[in-house]
C-alpha cells in the first residue's frame, strides 16, 4: 500500500510517498481501508517537531479518516469486515490503509458519507469540547469566533448558532466572512481591515462577547480579550498565526474572566462518555440540519503536500479532505 511518510522534520515539501508492506492490526485493532482522510491545522505543526504531541520518525500523518474496515484484531467484538467507519487515530491517516484501536473506531452515521465523516470527528469534537462543555455557552449569549472560516472554527459557528447564540464571525478575507454567514454566523469582522476591538464594541453595543473562541494566537488575541464581556470566557483553542501570545493577567482579573485550555484529543481520552454525549448531540443537530461540515476541497494522496502547504498559508475554507 501507500504512504505519505515524514522521515525528517521540516516543512511539508520534506514529505515522501513510498509503498509499503499492508498493514496487520494488533489484538485489541482495526486495519482500515481509507477512503477519505481530514486534514488538520495540527498535521502541519507535527511534520515539524512544532506539536504537542511528538511522534518518532518515521511516521504517517494524519489524524482523521473515515474508511471500511478490512481485517479486525483478535479481541475486536464490536466491529467487523466490511463495516464503513470513521476513526480518529492522531497518526497514520494519510495513506491508503490504517490501524486504529478499536475503541478509536465508530460506525460510519447512517447517511453520511466518507468525506463528510472525514472532516467531522476533530473539527466539530473540538468545537463542540470547546463552546459546550468548556464555555457552557447559553441561548441569547453572544459567541465570537476568530479563525472563522477555518475547520473548527466554521464548526464552532454552527454549534453557536444551534445553541442559540448570537455568533461573530472574524476572518481575513470578506469571500471567508460570506461562508461564515452562509454557515449561520449574524455579523463578521475582517480582522486585516477593520478595528477589532471597537467592531466588537459596537457590534455587542459595549458589553462585549460572552465567549471568544480563539484557534488564532497572535496580534489579535489581546484585543479580544480586552474587549470581552464581564464573566466572559476565552477559549484558547490554537496557534494558526504562528505566535503564542502573552496576555496580561490583570485583564482577566478586570473583567472576571475565565482562560480556558480546550484540549479535544485528551478530553477524548479522559472522558469517551462525555466526549460520545458531544458526537450523539451533534449527529441530532445534523439530522436537523443545523450542522453540516463544509468540504471545500479534496486532494489525492500524491497532493498531500499541497494539502499541508495551503493549511499552512491559511487558504482553507472550511475543511479540506485528502483521498488515498
Amino acid at each position: 500500500m501507500r504512504a505519505v511518510v515524514c522521515k525528517e522534520w521540516g516543512g511539508p515539501e520534506k514529505l515522501i510517498i513510498e509503498t509499503v508492506p499492508d498493514l496487520m492490526p494488533g489484538p485489541d485493532e482495526v486495519m482500515i481501508e481509507v477512503k477519505a482522510a481530514g486534514v488538520n491545522f495540527p498535521d502541519v505543526l507535527i511534520i515539524q517537531n512544532k506539536y504537542q504531541m511528538k511522534p518518532a520518525l518515521p511516521f504517517t500523518p494524519g489524524a482523521e479518516l473515515a474508511g471500511v474496515v478490512r481485517a479486525v484484531g483478535a479481541e475486536v467484538r464490536h466491529l467487523h469486515v466490511g463495516d464503513a467507519v470513521v476513526a480518529f487515530t492522531g497518526l497514520g491517516a494519510f495513506a491508503q490503509q490504517c490501524v486504529s484501536k478499536a475503541e478509536q473506531v465508530l460506525p460510519l452515521p447512517v447517511g453520511m458519507d466518507f468525506h463528510t465523516a472525514a472532516a467531522f470527528t476533530l473539527a466539530y469534537g473540538t468545537s463542540w469540547h470547546a463552546v459546550r462543555d468548556r464555555a457552557a455557552l447559553q441561548a441569547g449569549e453572544t459567541l465570537l469566533v476568530l479563525g472563522a472560516a477555518g475547520g473548527v472554527g466554521l464548526a464552532a459557528v454552527e454549534i453557536g448558532k444551534a445553541i442559540g447564540a448570537t455568533v461573530i464571525a472574524c476572518a481575513s478575507t470578506a469571500e471567508k466572512l460570506q461562508v461564515c454567514q452562509a454557515h449561520g454566523a449574524d455579523h463578521g469582522i475582517n480582522y486585516e481591515t477593520e478595528d477589532l476591538r471597537l467592531r466588537i464594541k459596537e457590534l455587542t453595543q459595549g458589553k462585549g462577547p460572552d465567549v471568544i473562541y480563539d484557534a488564532v494566537g497572535g496580534k489579535f488575541a489581546e484585543p479580544c480579550f480586552r474587549a470581552i464581556a464581564w464573566r466572559g470566557r476565552y477559549l484558547v483553542v490554537g496557534f494558526a498565526s504562528g505566535e503564542i501570545p502573552s496576555l496580561p493577567l490583570n485583564l482577566a482579573l478586570l473583567k472576571g474572566a475565565n482562560i480556558m485550555g480546550v484540549f479535544w484529543g485528551e478530553f477524548a481520552k479522559r472522558e469517551p462518555k462525555n466526549n460520545a454525549a458531544g458526537l450523539t448531540e451533534m449527529l441530532q443537530w445534523m439530522k436537523q440540519g443545523k450542522i453540516k461540515p463544509f468540504v471545500s476541497k479534496t486532494y489525492t494522496l500524491d497532493q498531500t503536500a499541497q494539502a499541508l502547504i495551503d493549511m499552512s498559508e491559511r487558504k482553507v475554507t472550511g475543511k479540506i479532505i485528502i483521498t488515498p
